[in-house]
């Protein structure tokens, strides 16, 4: 299963067709203990770099967008109850989303882990 990541500090994982979506432990650094998220609905359609859920901690909130284009199929009640979930996990049990997605060329235009710790250093 790849991980591909967006410059906005979303990754995205695959597993067939289906690909699940979450925040960067970057991402989750910088926002701090997060306090609350607001996930999208089964059966949105959500377009690449568009906002797709929201994550709000004690410094921000932040919106998270779709790495690529595609229907949510699913989303992490879990975290209804346990934001701090993405804190302790943001690239594992703190997942978002989990898109069927339509243009598989839209992954294209991601990055590798090797590339995203590569952008990461260009920010420090």
């Amino acid at each position: 299963m790849a991980t591909r990541y967006t410059k906005d500090h979303e990754w995205i994982r695959l597993d067939g067709d289906v690909a699940t979506v979450g925040i960067t432990e970057h991402a989750q650094n910088a926002l701090g203990d997060i306090v609350y998220v607001e996930l999208p609905e089964v059966g949105k359609q959500v377009e690449q770099g568009g906002e797709a859920a929201v994550v709000e901690s004690v410094k921000a909130a932040s919106d998270v967008y779709a790495p690529v284009s595609g229907e949510v199929v699913a989303v992490n009640q879990s975290l209804d109850g346990a934001p701090a979930t993405i804190n302790e996990d943001a690239e594992g049990k703190g997942w978002f989303f989990r898109l069927k997605f339509a243009a598989p060329d839209q992954l294209d235009g991601l990055m590798s882990e090797e590339q995203y710790k590569e952008f990461l250093k260009t920010l420090e």
